[in-house]
């Protein structure tokens, strides 16, 4: 049986210096951040390698807790194609809740009290987090695609529209850093922008760095579920009048405004395979988010899990999720892999955590980095529509890759950045 103790308020908490005393170098690590409007909550631990995550999941009962916290399960993500996939086994780790202060040891019953004095020593250190300051190595990423060439894959992305084989795809490419990489220090220069979903995941010779703006996925231990598709993006202006300007654009634009109630249609309809008949809900649709980097467009479907249903069939009925795919989802995907040629890996999958509970809180793998053993790889891409115009849709690349490839001290490629327009 787990056994849960929570030390008392420390008031600040230094997330790093926690996760260096309990994790350093361990290659199953993890840090897990959720930020939202009721606080910001990290999890940090080390897991075991499991691959068995689907049956358990099947099996995983629901409960009535009112809080939506891990309560052990698996961490880790899930690759947008399955062998890209790599989950964690997760029984022993520290929960701390930034707002208040409030930390929680877990751990099974019959090792509690010695994880409990880990936790307290590793609490006792003042040693600042050394990665914080750390900079990049400069170096130089290498597109999978020229800027022609993804032209080019846009205009036959929009002749397969015109065609009438679908109505939206989210065609995207990749950029490669070569040379090794340390997983801390990238993660330190990704967090600083605050997003709602930060993570680093390290799963033997791979690591994901992620600071992700959307949710995938969330569904309660007592049934409620919601997912949050973000279509539709523009930069940060630099100064206060073009940030205002370049937010109305994007509340305006009429394609952008079509593509993401393309994909609120298209989560309906999944959530609608495994939801309790008329619960599923339009709750939030076309809302601005803004983030250090981009402002984003951003709407939300909710719903309720139907009687015999479990979290592996939400998960499967909505993986992967559509705002990387296009409408109508399989079509879309047929498409995208004879467009893009290579596979996506990790990237348009999902990272998160799913509890012994039944929860599951799961994130858009985008705005990530993906480290291997000698190189490490960002993807981009956005959703194109029949209104599409070529020149937005490789800035919106430029936009959405530059930071991730910042934090491994690279610059998008010259042949990409000349052709932004801003």
């Amino acid at each position: 049986m787990a056994g849960v103790r929570q030390l008392a308020a420390t008031g600040h908490v230094d997330s790093g210096v926690l996760y260096d005393a309990l994790v350093g170098e361990s290659r199953y690590g993890f840090w897990l951040t959720t930020r939202s409007s009721g606080g910001t909550v990290c999890s940090i631990g080390i897991g075991d390698p499991d691959s068995v995550v689907d049956t358990e999941l099947r099996a995983a009962s629901r409960s009535e807790t009112a809080n939506h916290r891990f309560v052990g399960g698996w961490i880790g993500w899930r690759g947008y194609e399955t062998e890209s996939s790599a989950w964690l086994r997760v029984d022993r780790y520290v929960s701390v809740d930034h707002s208040s202060g409030d930390i929680w040891a877990h751990a099974p019953g019959d090792e509690i009290t010695v994880w409990l004095q880990e936790v307290r020593q590793a609490l006792r250190m003042h040693v600042p987090d050394a990665h914080r300051s750390m900079t990049p190595e400069r170096r130089a990423a290498r597109a999978r695609h020229s800027p022609d060439e993804y032209e080019s894959m846009i205009e036959s992305a929009l002749e397969s529209i015109r065609a009438g084989d679908a109505y939206q795809l989210c065609l995207t490419t990749r950029f490669t850093v070569e040379g090794s990489f340390d997983p801390r220090v990238v993660h330190a220069e990704m967090r600083r922008a605050g997003a709602p979903y930060t993570a680093l995941i390290r799963a033997g010779e791979r690591a994901l760095v992620a600071s992700s703006p959307e949710q995938f996925l969330q569904l309660t231990a007592s049934g409620n579920i919601s997912t949050s598709p973000i279509k539709g993006t523009r930069p940060r202006g630099t100064d206060a009048e073009t940030d205002s300007a370049l937010a109305m654009e994007l509340t305006t634009d009429a394609k952008e405004r079509a593509e993401n109630l393309m994909i609120v249609d298209l989560m309906r309809n999944d959530l609608s395979r495994v939801c309790e008949r008329g619960s599923v809900e339009v709750t939030r649709l076309f809302d601005l988010e803004s983030h250090a980097h981009v402002h984003q467009l951003v709407s939300q479907v909710t719903g309720r899990i139907a009687r015999g249903r479990s979290a592996a069939d939400v998960v499967d009925s909505t993986f992967p999720a559509g705002s990387m795919t296009g409408a109508p989802k399989e079509r879309a995907m047929e498409l995208l892999s004879a467009l893009e040629g290579a596979p996506r890996g990790a990237y348009s999958g999902c990272f998160g955590w799913i509890g012994d509970d039944g929860a599951v809180e799961l994130a858009m793998t985008i705005r990530s980095v993906v480290i291997e053993a000698f190189r490490a790889y960002v993807g981009a891409g956005g959703g194109l529509t029949i209104d599409s115009r070529p020149d937005f849709e490789i800035e919106e690349v430029v936009v959405k890759a530059s930071a991730p490839l910042a934090a491994l001290g690279a610059d998008v490629p010259d042949a990409w950045s000349r052709r932004k327009r801003r």
